[in-house]
């Protein structure tokens, strides 16, 4: 399995997107539920956004945090000082773990840069004991997220070669109302139940907001870096516009929602 997700460098991802999941890991914890003792298994870990809220919010036995990216395998191991954690490189379609041996299995904001992404919630579902829970999250691209569709409608202004990319960004995989939900159910989980979770994204400035993508970091990033010069000044200098929108550069703040599903899995 690939990930359809461009990382460059962990400093980079954190600018990029590694501070809001950090935001956002604690309202996920409270809906997938979380209890004293449990083992857990985070599927695409990244930077360990989720991986290091896990045992603030309880005394966990034992984490186990995975990702497909040698990036984030790296950084997060780096990070890592709790003797609980054990990060490795893992494929979420095909996690190299026994049946039934973890307490719940989370993913945070990973399932929509999945291909198969079927086959991933299925491995979740088939690495969690009877009893125990499936969640995931991710954020809503098409009409939750205004900060990040701002950039993309500018750039689809100006070049309309970036169309279908932007089309790939709002529609992917679970992303729809209900998509969680129904895929959940398709693999077998019982209770399952879908919610938003909301945070704000609190910039300082437009070089606090632009300069990951700027340097090539996510998916606009790849297309902002393949720009030629010509079209790049006009492509930043319209973001720019955008975002200030007409006042002078300084602080801005964008709402963006989270789809959240969590469901059980059967204990007969």
């Amino acid at each position: 399995m690939t990930s359809s997700f461009n990382v460059r460098s962990a400093g980079g991802y954190e600018q990029l997107m590694g501070r809001w999941s950090k935001k956002l890991a604690p309202l996920f914890i409270n809906f997938a539920g979380l209890a004293d003792g449990e083992r857990i298994l985070d599927v695409g870990c990244g930077n360990g956004s989720l991986t290091f809220a896990l045992p603030r919010a309880a005394d966990v036995g034992e984490i186990v945090a995975v990702d497909f990216s040698p990036v984030f395998v790296e950084e997060a191991a780096r990070l890592n000082t709790d003797p609980r954690i054990r990060v490795e490189q893992g494929d979420a379609t095909a996690l190299p773990f026994a049946d039934g041996m973890f307490d719940r299995a989370l993913a945070l904001l990973v399932l929509h840069f999945v291909p198969e992404t079927q086959k991933a919630i299925a491995e979740m579902r088939r690495v969690v004991r009877p009893g125990g829970v499936v969640a995931a999250a991710v954020w809503d691209h098409l009409g939750g997220m205004p900060g990040m569709r701002m950039m993309w409608d500018t750039v689809v202004l100006l070049d309309p070669n970036a169309r279908p990319l932007r089309t790939h960004y709002c529609f992917q995989p679970m992303m729809a109302p209900d998509e969680m939900k129904n895929s959940f159910v398709l693999q077998g989980l019982e209770d399952v139940e879908e919610t938003s979770l909301l945070i704000r994204m609190d910039y300082h400035s437009f070089d606090d907001y632009w300069g990951s993508i700027a340097a090539g970091e996510g998916p606009l990033g790849k297309y902002v870096a393949g720009l030629d010069p010509a079209l790049r000044a006009k492509v930043d200098a319209a973001v720019r516009d955008a975002y200030e929108a007409g006042r002078p550069d300084g602080p801005r703040s964008f709402v963006s929602v989270a789809w959240a599903c969590r469901g059980t899995v059967p204990v007969a």
